[in-house]
């Protein structure tokens, strides 16, 4: 069942990488927030309950409501125009709480390719602080080609492959995850230099799209 959710997970990652790249209504991906944000919490409630006082798979789950509450929270604020501070601020304890779950997944779970997973969405949750908490627009266009790729690179692919019984050789898809997240956001880094520069001033409050 948390497959099926990670699969979801990437399609609205895309989605809202769409919307920072100027591709999709902002409304338009409200909705879809919505619909997966729900579905990211109802998916963790009922493993948590089907898992009848198992620490690790009570723990395994609880991460995905980072997900859930960041799709709901975004999905409401975009439908009524809300100032993005706050999605911006709790970004930044997802950003926080990734860490821990990269951490645990490492040592507890010995899951090297999702402590990897971890790792990314840390650094993706911490551009949306960047750019929704603290208003560097500058960093828009880079941070939407990072949703999109992600929503690919840690949802999509691994639920697809998980799903249909071909995610193998964990420690080696960790390494090809490692050198391909450095690789992939590093080269982005120079190619969104325009964007940048030409960058307007931060909107006022209430202006701002969120795209989680």
């Amino acid at each position: 069942m948390g497959n099926v959710g990670l699969l979801f997970v990437g399609a609205v990652l895309f989605i809202n990488g769409m919307l920072l790249l100027g591709k999709v209504d902002a409304k338009a991906a409200a909705v879809f927030n919505l619909f997966v944000g729900a579905l990211q919490v109802l998916t963790p409630t009922y493993l948590i309950f089907a898992a009848v006082g198992d620490p690790a798979e009570i723990l395994a789950a609880s991460g995905i409501y980072l997900f859930g509450f960041t799709y709901l929270y975004v999905g409401v604020g975009l439908l009524a125009g809300l100032d993005s501070t706050g999605v911006g601020y709790y970004s930044l304890f997802v950003a926080v709480a990734a860490l821990g779950y990269s951490f645990v997944n490492f040592r507890l779970f010995k899951d090297y390719a999702f402590g990897v997973i971890w790792l990314y969405w840390a650094f993706l949750w911490f551009l949306f602080f960047l750019l929704l908490g603290l208003k560097m627009d500058r960093l828009r266009i880079y941070t939407g080609w990072v949703t999109a790729i992600q929503g690919w690179v840690t949802g999509v692919i691994p639920a697809a492959l998980l799903l249909s019984g071909y995610w193998v050789n964990p420690n080696e898809t960790a390494i090809a995850l490692a050198v391909f997240g450095v690789v992939a956001f590093a080269a982005l880094w120079p190619l969104t230099r325009n964007s940048r520069q030409s960058a307007p001033a931060a909107p006022s409050a209430g202006s701002v799209s969120a795209p989680t």
